[in-house]
């Protein structure tokens, strides 16, 4: 939907190539093309030696459209963009388990005692070069010459990175893929040097990124929204959580905030909840469409759903039969359990050879030259086909419950999903049985902008910014049950803030749902969801987002809670504090101190340390020595035998 940012380079000389600071941003940059007797081959990989052999190969196949999805045009150039994301080959940290073990974890955690063990885990650190998934943003290109063998050729131009930031790499592809195309490599090497220039990327901020005489102005998702594997510290993983409504919807509140909700579901509108409730509890989904472009962003839409939820379901914006998982899913039996996946195609071989996925949607149109049939669409909630003429704003239409479209949507159900191998239909086929109601009135504020190209953006930017809001305030308040169990607690007048805080209240499935039960959803989605929501909470316990999501809130609650203990500590007057103690009082507040001070020490020397480290340090020590002083004298002859000890008290042994 964005215009492509213009562009030129500089006359002088472009800067110097910084590898470290690209990392940061960027892994490599491909160029791919496709050969008629040898297959895909990468050209250029710029730096090079930054990929393995059999990740060359993934990221070749990932590259272009399938066949049965190409454009069938006498047009000479054709350019489209997509995305994909694949498992990268190295084995990762055995801390960072998979997702399917975590789920197992979930699964296994009836028990409050194993519950809270396992949520109490220190979640793993991470960096680039141990990240366990990476992407590849694509600018394709499909040249029709009668001159050349089979009348044209293709390239792909791909960037390549272990971070999910559509925001920032979609416009690069747009500036990038063209100057590719025209002065060939070095575009690459002057591209990679400006973008070693930027800074380090900042979670959920505004950044201003130049590159050559231009600038992107774009936002970062928010760390929260990022799995620790994507190349985030456990520090930027840990930052407080999103408001429970932000007013800025210019600041995402989870991944790809730039995705075209409105126009990739325009067509299935009233599945939205259906699909939502399917994110929400980790079930398998095929997304299917006929291009890449268009089957990536149902994908991004759909993950873009539950935010702020993290979500920790495998999805593949763009999967191809040439993913080296693709064999393990194919040889998945009927009846057996397929794995929590979001899987984005447009080979239509998907639909017999995954026969076992539960939940398939289709949706996009087909090019006029494709060769599949293009149909209106009989599903459920269709919107029914813009009027000609001027692109006249009107309220959508959305006639649920047409007599016309009862019978449509018996016969897709009854015809499967199958019928998209003779002609294309936005459709969903699903056995599951949702428990959030579409709202009506979100629907009917929706625009649709006729045929006026730019009345129809500026009207989906609208539409979007509408469904998006409704969804975040829906994930918000279905997961505002949980917040008790994120409360930091405060030190209270009388208690010693030297001591550690207490734990945050344990967590017992069963006694949350019991509790939840007797008090009611709440107002918002008691309106909004049928008189069996609770299974819904049942079914998130014990799906695939909640464990990941569970262990970074409490993670950042305990992390709020030390420095709320931490500030208490700093300002604290010793003197006063301990002239109301008595002896053993005394005593413990000594040997919490000294343990607070060699706590603040170790994390200086080893280069964790906060900005107050220092100051910290300094105000305990002083503290130290007042509670030392006020300690009778065969007291004080005992604590300085321990040479640390005296050491922090400056006293000569």
């Amino acid at each position: 939907m964005s215009r492509s940012p213009s562009f030129s380079l500089k006359s002088e000389q472009s800067p110097t190539l910084d590898p470290e600071s690209l990392q940061q941003w960027i892994v490599a940059f491909c160029i791919i093309r496709f050969d008629l007797e040898q297959g895909q081959l990468i050209e250029e990989c710029y730096p090079p030696n930054t990929l393995t052999q059999d990740e060359e190969l993934e990221i070749a196949y990932s590259s272009f459209p399938d066949s049965v999805s190409q454009y069938h045009n006498r047009s000479s150039i054709h350019d489209c963009m997509f995305f994909f994301r694949f498992r990268r080959c190295h084995k990762s940290n055995p801390m960072n388990g998979s997702s399917s073990e975590i789920s197992e974890v979930s699964h296994r955690a009836g028990s409050s005692e194993t519950f809270n063990k396992n949520i109490s885990k220190t979640l793993p650190r991470s960096s680039q070069s141990d990240s366990r998934y990476m992407y590849g943003f694509v600018f394709n290109r499909q040249r029709h010459d009668e001159r050349l063998k089979r009348g044209g050729e293709q390239k792909s131009v791909v960037i390549l990175s272990h971070s999910p930031f559509s925001s920032v790499f979609r416009p690069l592809l747009q500036i990038m893929g063209p100057l590719y195309f025209d002065i060939g490599k070095k575009a690459l090497e002057h591209i990679a040097a400006y973008v070693s220039l930027w800074p380090s990327p900042t979670p959920g901020r505004l950044m201003e990124l130049p590159i050559g005489n231009a600038a992107l102005k774009v936002n970062l998702p928010p760390a929260y929204s990022l799995p620790i594997e994507s190349g985030m510290s456990i520090e930027e993983a840990l930052t407080s959580m999103a408001p429970l409504l932000p007013t800025n919807q210019s600041v995402p509140q989870g991944l790809f905030h730039d995705s075209d909700i409105f126009g990739v579901f325009r067509g299935i509108l009233l599945q939205l909840w259906v699909l939502w409730e399917l994110l929400l509890i980790g079930e398998p989904i095929l997304m299917i469409a006929p291009t890449p472009p268009q089957c990536c962003e149902a994908v991004a839409s759909l993950v873009s759903l539950v935010a702020p939820l993290l979500c920790s379901v495998d999805f593949r914006p763009y999967f191809t039969i040439h993913d080296p998982e693709f064999a393990h899913l194919n040889s998945i039996q009927e009846g057996h359990a397929f794995p929590p996946m979001i899987l984005g195609v447009t080979n239509l071989f998907f639909l017999k050879s995954l026969r076992g996925i539960p939940h398939i949607v289709s949706v996009g149109s087909p090019s006029p030259h494709s060769n599949r049939l293009p149909v209106s669409s009989k599903s459920t909630g269709r919107i029914p086909g813009r009027p000609e003429g001027l692109g006249v704003q009107q309220p959508l239409s959305l006639k649920k419950f047409s007599p016309s479209n009862l019978l449509n949507v018996v016969k897709l159900r009854r015809e499967g999903p199958l019928c998209l191998m003779t002609e294309h239909k936005e459709a969903i086929w699903t056995t599951y049985s949702s428990i959030t109601k579409p709202d009506t009135s979100i629907l009917n504020r929706l625009i649709d902008a006729g045929l006026s190209p730019r009345v129809e953006e500026s009207m989906s930017v609208v539409n979007n910014e509408i469904l998006r809001r409704h969804f975040l305030e829906l994930t918000t308040n279905f997961l505002a049950p949980f917040g008790p169990y994120f409360r930091a607690i405060t030190p209270s007048e009388g208690t010693s803030p030297f001591v550690d805080p207490p734990p945050l209240p344990p967590f017992n499935i069963d006694e949350f749902l019991r509790s939840l039960s007797a008090r009611g959803p709440g107002k918002f989605l008691s309106k909004r969801m049928k008189s069996n929501w609770i299974d819904l909470y049942r079914r998130f316990l014990k799906g695939h987002n909640f464990m990941p999501w569970f262990q970074r809130r409490r993670a950042v609650a305990e992390q709020e809670q030390q420095r709320i203990w931490k500030q208490a500590r700093m300002k604290t007057d010793i003197q006063e504090f301990i002239s109301k103690m008595s002896e053993v009082e005394v005593v413990d507040s000594f040997n919490s101190i000294e343990k607070h001070i060699r706590g603040e020490t170790q994390m200086q020397e080893s280069g964790k340390g906060s900005k107050d480290s220092a100051a910290t340090c300094s105000k305990l020590r002083d503290d130290l020595r007042v509670v030392f002083n006020v300690l009778p004298r065969d007291m004080q002859e005992l604590l300085v035998m321990n040479p640390e000890t005296a050491a922090l008290l400056d006293v000569p042994r």
